[in-house]
């Protein structure tokens, strides 16, 4: 998957909503993701999680009838590990100069 095509995928509110509450509570249905959406009926969650799984950032579990949603770590850290690589010495420095700034006084 190219950056952009993860950045669009990423780019939608509800869908970051979504990586949020799936970070939070690990595993979780289209029902119980839809509770958090009261604006939204369950296909429309649905569609949303079509494309975090095409963008490969969430993987979907079936037991009995129910699909279960999960952040897929390792495709997720591989997919923004090469974008975060080229900003980290911006907030390496940064939280130097914290420390630095702390242990003076």
């Amino acid at each position: 998957m190219s950056e952009e095509e993860l950045f669009r995928a990423m780019a939608d509110p509800t869908r970051r909503r979504i990586l949020d509450l799936l970070a939070e509570h690990g595993t979780l249905s289209v029902s119980e993701l839809a509770a958090h959406f009261p604006g939204l009926v369950t296909s429309g969650i649905s569609k949303h999680l079509m494309a975090l799984r095409a963008a490969g950032l969430v993987t979907a579990t079936r037991q009995g009838r129910h699909q279960f949603y999960a952040i897929d770590g390792e495709a997720m850290s591989r997919a923004m590990a090469p974008w975060v690589a080229r900003y980290e010495a911006y907030w390496t420095g940064a939280l130097d100069r914290l420390k630095n700034a702390a242990q003076e006084e």
